[in-house]
């Protein structure tokens, strides 16, 4: 044979075995990378016991409430004085549901407070429908130059946030932003707009920017609330964290079991931005959330129920 015949045969006969090696070696890593990949899964989607539950449920929902730093003020006398609330048609919606309004709650809205607010599972709905008046009636750029009036959007009283108000005592196109009860320096507004604008619900997929249910009207009347106090941007945003989990406690139960088994994350420990944006807050990043449990077998249920845009 040749001898420069015989050298490349060689040099080929190399080749096709260290080619033959390389698909070994391939083949043993994706092995060890599914069965590592495996083993993590296993050790990440563990069966989540009733413990775990009720600590995670304790995180989402403090024993004690979330203190907002505000107080209603004389938001609610105002809101009756208008004609944005019918203290009546309101006192009925808890009579009639076996949970009559507290003194306190009365007092609020005949009187006012000077009393921080706090969120509970006990007053929940009853500030859901109190601060939904708070942000449909207050005048604010938002409602007068936002998403809620521009072309293609219908009519402003197409919204479930307005035309689902039932508890005035003037027709919703009146009422709408057609109160001075909160206003705002322009600072203050910069603040209401940045954070509303990176708030979701899970009952729909708009940010709070673009209320146009109760819960995002709700949410506005919050933030405007708190931007004309004073707080800051990181404290809006850690409110909204806490406000979402007493209306929406099944999403945000299953956010926690979430990010506790895919993230190692605490819900208390985790960025309120990350909580409340739209890959976990929307209806679409609830949706994924809750999709991605219910394959794992993660799927537990809340004690509380939330989240219909209804009063």
């Amino acid at each position: 044979m040749d001898p420069e015949m015989a050298t490349g045969t060689t040099r080929t006969n190399q080749r096709i075995k260290q080619t033959g090696w390389a698909v070994i070696g391939l083949v043993i890593v994706s092995l060890l990378g599914l069965e590592i990949g495996y083993l993590r899964w296993e050790t990440k989607m563990a069966p989540v016991d009733r413990q775990e539950i009720a600590d995670l449920y304790a995180q989402i929902h403090p024993a004690d409430g979330y203190a907002l730093p505000i107080s209603y003020g004389n938001v609610g006398p105002q809101l009756i004085e208008s004609g944005a609330i019918s203290y009546d048609a309101f006192a009925s919606i808890y009579q009639n549901s076996g949970t009559p309004l507290s003194s306190e709650q009365i007092e609020i809205l005949r009187h006012g407070s000077d009393e921080k607010i706090v969120i509970n599972s006990q007053n929940a709905h009853f500030l859901l429908n109190f601060f939904w008046a708070v942000g449909l009636a207050n005048r604010n750029p938002i409602l007068t130059q936002g998403a809620m009036v521009q072309p293609g959007n219908g009519k402003v009283a197409d919204f479930a946030s307005t035309g689902g108000w039932t508890l005035g005592t003037r027709p919703v196109t009146e009422l709408y932003a057609s109160l001075d009860l909160i206003p705002l320096t322009a600072q203050q507004q910069k603040r209401v707009e940045e954070v509303s604008a990176g708030i979701y619900r899970p009952c729909c997929n708009n940010p709070t920017i673009f209320p146009d249910c109760n819960h995002g009207m709700a949410m506005l009347g919050v933030l405007e609330l708190m931007a004309s106090q004073g707080a800051g941007v990181d404290e809006m945003f850690e409110a909204a964290k806490y406000i979402n989990a007493y209306w929406f406690p099944q999403q945000t139960l299953e956010t926690a079991i979430y990010l506790a088994q895919h993230q190692n994350l605490s819900f208390a420990e985790t960025d309120p931005r990350l909580v409340v944006s739209r890959e976990f807050s929307s209806a679409s990043g609830a949706g994924r959330v809750r999709g991605e449990l219910q394959s794992e077998g993660l799927l537990p249920q809340a004690p509380g129920q939330g989240g219909s845009c209804a009063t």
